[in-house]
């Protein structure tokens, strides 16, 4: 079987970047910081802080009303290099998104179509990218499913899906939208701590966002924190105390999660 192929892991920052939705809403107020190469960062905050617009604006499925997203090896993200980014860039949602009518194997393939032309991806695609898809499945536990189609599988098993079609671009570059928003807890912490190995084993960048603070905690090497579409905490999570997420979460009405350490 077709083995990983190690990344060489990136960075991407930000400068001065702002985006307003049409009707004036802020989605993102002006930030400036950069995910260190090989980081595993998880954005949390409040439903509405600006988790996903900051998330989706790194690969530009939110483009930035002003200011630069920035990428390791090509600059700028505009048009011209945008395909080579995305390419590079896996990205795991909240909702799945895999045709049910497809086997498991096939939902994963689609995670290939971006090295084919579009003509080719009109023919069966090569060996080689059906066994990089079949690996993609074995490292997230699902080989044994590889045939079963989507609609079959649970949700904890849709979503190793999802996460297997992100792998199986050979990404060095990990975006997760709320990837376990819809799971419960024992599954989600299993989910994590995949991702968490793959990425490490991978040397791959991944910046997630989350709901969860004890997820967050236990898996992030960095914590961003975000209200009303601005940075307001930026800390290594053994560093966060009861009181930096109470002011976190101040204005959502919501106490943090029992497993946060208590602080002065």
């Amino acid at each position: 079987m077709a083995p990983s192929r190690p990344a060489t892991p990136i960075s991407i920052a930000l400068e001065e970047v702002e985006i307003v939705y049409p009707g004036g809403t802020a989605g993102l107020r002006r930030t400036t910081l950069r995910v260190q190469e090989g980081e595993i960062t998880v954005l949390l905050g409040p439903s509405g802080a600006g988790k996903s617009t900051l998330l989706r604006c790194l690969n530009l499925l939110v483009s930035p009303s002003r200011g630069t997203v920035l990428a390791t090896g090509l600059g700028p993200l505009r048009a011209a290099v945008l395909r080579d980014h995305r390419r590079r860039t896996g990205m795991v949602f909240q909702q799945h998104h895999l045709i049910g009518r497809l086997s498991a194997l096939e939902n994963v393939l689609v995670g290939r179509l971006g090295y084919h032309s579009a003509l080719r991806t009109c023919l069966p695609l090569p060996r080689r990218d059906r066994l990089i898809a079949l690996d993609a499945l074995r490292r997230v536990g699902l080989l044994g499913k590889a045939l079963t189609r989507a609609d079959h599988l649970s949700g904890g098993e849709q979503q190793r899906v999802g996460f297997a079609r992100a792998l199986a671009q050979q990404p060095r570059l990990l975006l997760a939208d709320e990837p376990v928003a819809s799971l419960d807890p024992a599954t989600a912490t299993r989910l994590l701590a995949d991702l968490r190995a793959i990425c490490r084993e991978d040397g791959i960048t991944a910046v997630v966002s989350l709901h969860q603070v004890e997820l967050a905690l236990a898996f992030a090497d960095r914590v961003i924190g975000l209200v009303a579409g601005r940075v307001v905490l930026d800390s290594a999570p053994h560093a966060i105390a009861r009181r930096h997420l109470d002011e976190l979460y101040a204005d959502a009405g919501t106490a943090p999660m029992d497993q946060v350490p208590e602080g002065t």
